[in-house]
């Protein structure tokens, strides 16, 4: 009976052993992921604040453009 004890305490602490092992792993893939779309997120918003900038520097031109050629007709 006490081999049988000494068996299933083993066996339990291997397979915790074994869980613990494989959540860390899996939360090292999960970490990473995160970070990855972390930064994605961060390109997004940047380009994001960036666009209206670009739009109105393209309105500015557009009109200048115009006027130009309302000069030279």
């Amino acid at each position: 009976m006490t081999e049988s004890i000494l068996i299933a305490l083993i066996s339990g602490g291997v397979t915790l052993l074994g869980v613990l092992l494989s959540n860390s792993r899996r939360q090292a893939v999960t970490d990473t992921k995160m970070e990855e779309l972390t930064r994605e997120v961060r390109a997004h918003n940047d380009f994001a604040r960036r666009m209206p900038v670009v739009e109105e520097k393209l309105k500015v031109i557009d009109h200048r453009l115009a006027d130009l050629e309302a000069y030279h007709k």
